[in-house]
């Protein structure tokens, strides 16, 4: 278990060092995975940003996800939307309402700060955990759009066949505990206090604040 998503951002970045060397951009999923990003970028000495992917919720079961919402994607799970007959009036609500709320995010996350550029880079995508693993497939699909040079998916804690049908849409699934009994991501840490907007934001500005002191130097290649 993790002490708290710092500690797990540490044990993540231990796991993600040979990256180093490409100068890679570290993107996390909010609001949880800023965090565990931040610490991956702070120990690999590069660049952070944020990718916002909105679950599309079922009608009257919000946290029951029909599919998500990234920039550039929608991703839609036509077999549960045909096996419990939603409504396609309702599916285009919930989308208008997501994609409000993503692009709201964003400006909010970013403080004016433009998104960061992923073509040719190496990419890591953070989360602080990976349990169904629909957030992260959207953002993978949003992120392939800018054609980068790979796509690695890293968390502390992944449930194994989430991690295993993963591996399919990117270049590689880095997790530090991978166990079959997964249960939920916040089982795997001792201290699972909400990430805020705020604790968000902090996380991005005080990223961008190290990496303007020092500056960057983009870079790709092999591992």
């Amino acid at each position: 278990m993790f002490r708290d998503r710092m500690d797990g951002g540490q044990q993540l970045a231990r796991e993600l060092l040979r990256y180093q060397k490409f100068h890679p951009l570290v993107v996390a999923l909010p609001r949880g995975g800023v965090p565990v990003g931040y610490e991956v970028a702070r120990a690999l000495e590069t660049d952070l940003d944020v990718i916002v992917v909105r679950k599309l919720g079922a009608p009257g079961n919000p946290e029951f996800a029909i599919g998500a919402i990234a920039p550039g994607v929608i991703e839609v799970n036509r077999l549960i939307v045909e096996t419990y007959g939603i409504p396609e009036r309702y599916i285009d609500q919930v989308i208008a309402r997501e994609r409000a709320e993503m692009e709201r995010r964003e400006r909010r996350y970013r403080s004016g700060r433009a998104p960061s550029d992923a073509a040719g880079r190496t990419v890591l995508l953070i989360d602080d955990g990976l349990a169904t693993g629909a957030t992260a497939s959207a953002a993978i699909a949003s992120i392939r759009k800018q054609r980068p040079e790979r796509i690695v998916f890293g968390a502390p804690a992944c449930a194994c066949e989430s991690a295993d049908d993963l591996a399919h849409k990117a270049d590689e699934v880095v997790c530090v505990l991978r166990p079959r009994d997964f249960g939920a991501v916040s089982l795997w840490y001792h201290d699972f206090v909400p990430t805020t907007d705020d604790d968000v934001t902090e996380c991005l500005d005080r990223a961008a604040k190290a990496r303007a002191s020092v500056g960057s130097d983009p870079g790709g290649g092999e591992p």
